[in-house]
């Protein structure tokens, strides 16, 4: 799991262990964020009608960098 969990959130996975969090606590503060932003970023929510058409569990709580990705992966489609 935490290795699927670090090809979506690389950055945020390297980041916590940087702190000294151990894996288990890295992989519960990342898991539904990688989840989320695995989505966005395989365009599942690109061509939606309002912010209404979104499911539930659509969003997260992410940093900058993180919308940023998001926002250059769908620039490039």
């Amino acid at each position: 799991h935490c290795l699927a969990v670090r090809a979506v959130c690389q950055r945020e996975i390297d980041c916590d262990r940087g702190h000294g969090y151990s894996w288990k606590i890295t992989l519960l503060r990342n898991y539904w964020k990688s989840k989320v932003k695995q989505d966005w970023l395989s365009g599942k929510y690109s061509n939606i009608p309002s912010q209404f058409s979104l499911p539930e569990k659509s969003m997260y709580p992410m940093d900058v960098d993180t919308w940023g990705e998001i926002l250059e992966a769908e620039l490039e489609r």
